[in-house]
């Protein structure tokens, strides 16, 4: 297993975490025994935004023993009282429910309380007005609650709840379908969710990836927006490129869901590669580093998705870009202007001219 550390919290958190939206569906032996695996492989994040209650209870069967090993994401709004996932805004109704998931969890505290699936302006409103960022900020007194978290598919919002300074962690969703314009829940523009990100990164708030797959929409060409299927291992590399994401959370069903996330771990550069996506790229997003490194190798040595990156960082204030740049092996200022990297670009980024701007913004 390969770990991030969360910037903010010092959590050691494994790049690949557990989605536990369809796994209630697979009955306890089942389900146990994929939650059981994921654990033995490394796995220690797991989040339950599942899609019924009795995820919780398999969870507490797999994980109780090595409960202090694992990281638990729950979501203060989710309801699962008809034994099916619902929403609520009722302060009382969420009070039952974590008491519950913490009994059916065998534990006594979470290690980040999320403000749950909030989307609007009026779902924010709402949550502060019937109490329930107040008792969730209570719980964190009081150290049930570790950290706070916030899920949302809203760009928008998110930036507003982000402003409050509360949140450690951001649950988004993030694939290539949502973040070019194509989906449910593709909210906001492919530059407004790259900010998202870029922000999270500089400001050391940790992504966990929901939808990684688009449920299961970028899998089959057939309901592929783009006419062409990406893998698993595809999906799961294009959201970790991404700025501030520390985990990506496929959601599972059954030990060969499990085993197939997994397989990121030792996919080739070959499987791993998405650059097939640069044929797809809309407008708003052509010429805009991701960070993805397929122009690599560099024949001068640059790291060139590391200096995209942190240029980008420090533009939008990251007060330790510039260091973390300054203290790369190549700079920009070190390009031949070999051009090798506009040929390879797939998302057609002008990188040799783009090095240019770089060394002049940064200095020798």
């Amino acid at each position: 297993m390969e770990y991030r550390i969360h910037p903010k919290t010092g959590d050691k958190i494994s790049v690949i975490g557990i989605g536990t939206g369809p796994v209630f569906e697979a009955g306890e032996k089942t389900a146990v025994a994929a939650l059981a695996y994921a654990y033995e492989q490394g796995v220690n994040f797991v989040d339950f935004a599942t899609a019924g209650a009795d995820t919780f209870r398999y969870a507490g069967l797999a994980f109780a023993g090595v409960r202090r090993e694992m990281l638990y994401q729950v979501h203060f709004g989710a309801n699962y009282e008809t034994g099916e996932y619902g929403w609520t805004t009722d302060l009382d109704t969420v009070k039952r429910q974590i008491d519950w998931q913490l009994e059916q969890l065998k534990t006594d505290y979470i290690d980040f309380g999320f403000i749950h699936c909030l989307d609007s302006a009026g779902d924010w409103e709402t949550y502060k007005k019937n109490g329930i960022l107040e008792y969730l900020l209570e719980m964190k007194k009081s150290g049930v609650v570790r950290h706070i978290g916030l899920s949302s598919h809203t760009p928008e919002l998110a930036q507003i709840i982000l402003d409050t300074g509360l949140v450690d962690q951001l649950m988004f969703s993030i694939n290539p379908a949502y973040d070019y314009h194509h989906g449910e829940f593709a909210f906001g523009s492919a530059r407004e969710r790259m900010d998202l990100y870029r922000r999270c990164e500089a400001e050391g708030i940790g992504i966990s990836v929901m939808k990684p797959y688009s449920g299961g929409q970028m899998l089959d060409g057939r309901t592929s927006p783009f006419g062409k299927a990406l893998s698993k291992v595809q999906c799961l590399q294009y959201a970790l490129d991404k700025p501030g994401v520390v985990t990506v959370l496929p959601g599972v069903r059954n030990l060969e869901d499990v085993k197939e996330a997994l397989a990121w771990l030792d996919a080739s550069a070959q499987e791993r590669d998405y650059s097939v996506l640069g044929t797809f790229t809309p407008k708003d997003a052509a010429g805009s580093c991701v960070y993805c490194s397929h122009c690599h190798p560099c024949p001068a040595g640059l790291n060139i998705g590391l200096i995209n990156k942190y240029y980008d960082l420090a533009r939008i204030g990251d007060a330790m870009a510039a260091d973390h740049y300054h203290k790369l092996g190549r700079h920009a200022s070190d390009c031949t202007g070999c051009g090798h990297c506009d040929r390879r670009c797939p998302f057609h980024v002008a990188q040799k001219d783009r090095m240019k701007e770089i060394a002049a913004y940064f200095g020798k």
